[in-house]
């Protein structure tokens, strides 16, 4: 089976194309930027899926981040794959972004206890943590750092995301033990790993916010209805 990955959810965008009988991908682009994902994705795709013989008539499903992330990444990624989804017939399988920055720590860290931990800015982190052997540990959530640091009940772990040196820091200051892993976005190679294993039925294209929007309306300011 052969898979179309895309992540816009952090401070990249990354296609790529991988199928379930090879480690290697049969193609790949990433560019890190902060933002510009709608203009860069699309071009993106086109020239990755150039490079695979047969095209999209090769491919078995369609992979895409849904979050935690930017609002803005997580609409260009999502509105993409389903497009090329409903262009296609293709299934479109969600994957979650610390799910994606979790798996490849976890391939290396055997039993250990490892966290994503994601950048909300304002002194929160997105969080989830698990280890082969006990599971999940911390089930998503947006949290403040000194919060999550409260949940890993003190016991050894690493951390990996853009938050991770924060979380790390705290967690030392609090006696703890902490090592420090990959801070960038998650390897697309991974997103295409987890979509290849994903149910449809149930890993659905849907955004994970995880908290509301910065942005409030103002109640005090509303203009009267006519």
């Amino acid at each position: 089976m052969r898979i179309l990955a895309i992540d816009t959810a952090l401070d990249a965008c990354s296609v790529c194309v991988a199928r379930d009988d090879s480690d290697d991908l049969d193609a790949e682009e990433t560019m890190t930027l902060a933002r510009g994902h709608a203009e860069a994705l699309l071009p993106m795709v086109e020239r990755v899926m150039a490079r695979i013989e047969g095209g999209f008539d090769g491919l078995a499903r369609v992979a895409v981040t849904v979050g935690p992330g930017s609002y803005t990444g997580l609409r260009v990624g999502l509105s993409a794959a389903r497009a090329i989804g409903l262009a296609t017939g293709l299934p479109v399988v969600g994957v979650t972004t610390l799910s994606a920055l979790l798996a490849p720590q976890l391939a290396l860290n055997g039993d250990g206890l490892v966290a994503a931990a994601i950048d909300a800015r304002h002194g929160a982190i997105y969080l989830q943590a698990m280890s082969i052997a006990g599971g999940v540990t911390v089930s998503p959530r947006h949290v403040r750092v000194e919060e999550a640091v409260r949940l890993l009940e003190g016991r050894p772990v690493t951390v990996v995301g853009s938050g991770a040196p924060a979380l790390a820091a705290a967690i030392e200051a609090a006696g703890g033990a902490a090592t420090l892993g990959e801070t960038g976005p998650p390897p697309i190679a991974w997103v295409a790993s987890l979509g290849l294993v994903a149910d449809p039925a149930h890993a659905l294209p849907r955004p994970l916010y995880l908290r509301g929007p910065d942005a409030q309306p103002q109640d005090h300011a509303r203009l009267a209805r006519q």
